[in-house]
């Protein structure tokens, strides 16, 4: 199955917009009357049928409507960005393809990278949520001072990922099953102590992701992963 994006999907005047219209016509020569799937990001796939071959923008009409059902727990993965932007946006894609609710970039004292752009990133989640036939977009949000972060309203289930000497259990023992999570990945300097200090004065638990001493946007698919993982039981 082959999943088109439309954010304003409308049930009752449904259309690929110009982007995807010139993807489903010119590069995989999907026809008139061929069957479509299109998603709206809101865990909505709806499946439908091409009316016209117009690339600017293509009428459909909806055969059946699928809506996914709540997952009994969501992910945050907040993250300094890395100083290769490209790394991030591997990241990004991979947590999308397995499961992310949400993403926050926060910087940190030891960030390589203050600012960062998102909009590139937006573009490669929907590409990887229509790539691993999912149908809720996470949020991507922008960078903000990591101070700024840890002062929002989070989660009960709230961990950091640091390196630091000391007590670290592995996320899988401390994670339990069905929640809301929040998981904090470091710079490649990781944090500073005073950064640890404030997350756990907020309630953030250490935790380690494994013996293995892992790149910052490999903590955060490895992450991603272990909290998908456990909740698969």
């Amino acid at each position: 199955m082959q999943l088109f994006y439309n954010p304003d999907f409308n049930i009752q005047a449904p259309f690929l917009l110009e982007d995807e219209a010139r993807h489903c016509l010119k590069v995989l020569r999907i026809k008139k009357g061929d069957i479509v799937h299109v998603t709206d990001g809101n865990g909505n796939i709806f499946e439908t049928r091409l009316l016209t071959e117009d690339p600017k923008k293509c009428q459909l009409q909806i055969i059946s409507t699928q809506t996914e059902s709540y997952k009994p727990y969501t992910i945050h993965i907040a993250i300094a960005p890395t100083k290769n932007a490209d790394r991030t946006e591997w990241m990004v894609e991979k947590c999308v393809e397995l499961g992310v609710d949400e993403i926050s970039f926060i910087a940190c004292e030891h960030s390589e990278r203050k600012f960062f752009k998102t909009d590139r990133v937006e573009k490669i989640a929907i590409a990887a949520m229509k790539q691993s036939l999912k149908s809720r977009l996470p949020a991507i949000h922008e960078i903000i001072s990591y101070k700024k972060f840890i002062e929002q309203p989070l989660p009960e289930q709230r961990f950091i990922a640091h390196l630091e000497e000391g007590k670290r259990e592995l996320l899988q023992q401390l994670a339990q099953q069905g929640k809301e999570y929040c998981v904090l990945i470091g710079p490649e300097g990781d944090f500073s102590p005073e950064e640890i200090r404030l997350a756990q004065a907020k309630g953030f638990l250490a935790v380690s992701l494994g013996e293995s001493r892992l790149r910052t946007e490999t903590a955060g698919i490895v992450a991603c992963h272990i909290l998908n993982l456990i909740n698969s039981r």
